[in-house]
């Protein structure tokens, strides 16, 4: 159904919505941060099967608001813990019916280690491994109604990188990750593994802190266990320019995320808005 394929964006969710916070430099033991983000989308176009942008089907309007509250605590030396919930209000509405809900989204715990620091070296590569708990609602729903979650669970490994520049106040990092999807036996369907990444260059100037982003996702084809539905996978490139200023004990940012291209996934920008504080 193209109005599900139109809100898949917003049901990935994590894989460019857990950002650079804490970049790849591990948290020493005790030591943590949390961040408060809110994602919207509001759209009336797609990417079709071969890349093109065109209007969603029978006047189609998709609206996405996601919001995550993401926490990471270092454990011991080298190695510290993630953890996010999510909240999601979707809608759809074409010529044939007006389509919304509202609730929890799916919840992702992580690991990550960073194994060259035991060995003595102060390059910031971690490996961060974790698993998404399905919590959205995806059965037993209205016609009017929109599935919050895919009702199965993902597995993911995460390779990270970064690069300070210090004493200038200049950055540079990103991840590449792939991500097992496993079937949803009940609904008989599955959901097409994936890769993806985010790099991006960051820094200050005077008080205003600077990010630009690019991220992407690239999936194989959902469809029916053992039969995915050909002309059906999926992919996202997008690039985030953002400003960051300190609020009080934390930092705020905000900023615009451009889809830049893709297949069977919803088109248009979105509206990032995301606050940062760390102990």
């Amino acid at each position: 159904m193209e109005w599900a394929a139109a809100l898949a964006f917003a049901l990935a969710g994590l894989w460019g919505s857990v950002d650079g916070a804490g970049g790849q430099w591990v948290e020493e033991p005790g030591r943590g941060w949390i961040t408060l983000a809110a994602y919207h989308q509001d759209t009336r176009d797609r990417f079709g099967p071969d890349g093109d942008t065109e209007a969603l089907s029978f006047e189609g309007h998709a609206v996405a608001t996601s919001s995550f509250v993401t926490l990471a605590l270092g454990l011991f030396d080298g190695v510290d813990l993630w953890g996010q919930a999510s909240f999601n209000r979707l809608r759809y509405d074409d010529a044939a019916a007006e389509r919304s809900s509202a609730g929890l989204g799916d919840a992702r715990l992580w690991l990550r280690a960073a194994p060259l620091k035991w060995l003595g070296s102060r390059l910031p590569f971690a490996v961060r491994a974790g698993f998404k708990v399905p919590l959205g609602d995806f059965d037993n729903l209205g016609v009017d109604e929109v599935p919050l979650g895919d009702g199965q669970r993902d597995w993911e490994v995460i390779a990270e990188l970064g690069h300070s520049f210090w004493p200038r106040s200049v950055y540079v990092s990103g991840w590449l990750g792939h991500r097992w999807r496993e079937d949803n036996a009940e609904s008989g369907r599955e959901f097409g593994n994936e890769v993806f990444f985010y790099a991006q260059i960051g820094g200050l100037v005077g008080p205003v802190g600077y990010k630009l982003a690019l991220d992407g996702w690239n999936g194989a084809a959902p469809g029916g266990v053992g039969t995915p539905d050909a002309g059906l996978e999926r992919d996202l490139v997008q690039l985030l320019p953002a400003l960051q200023y300190d609020a009080g004990v934390g930092q705020f940012e905000s900023g615009v995320r451009f889809a830049l291209g893709g297949k069977n996934v919803a088109a248009g920008t979105s509206l990032v808005f995301r606050f940062f504080s760390s102990w």
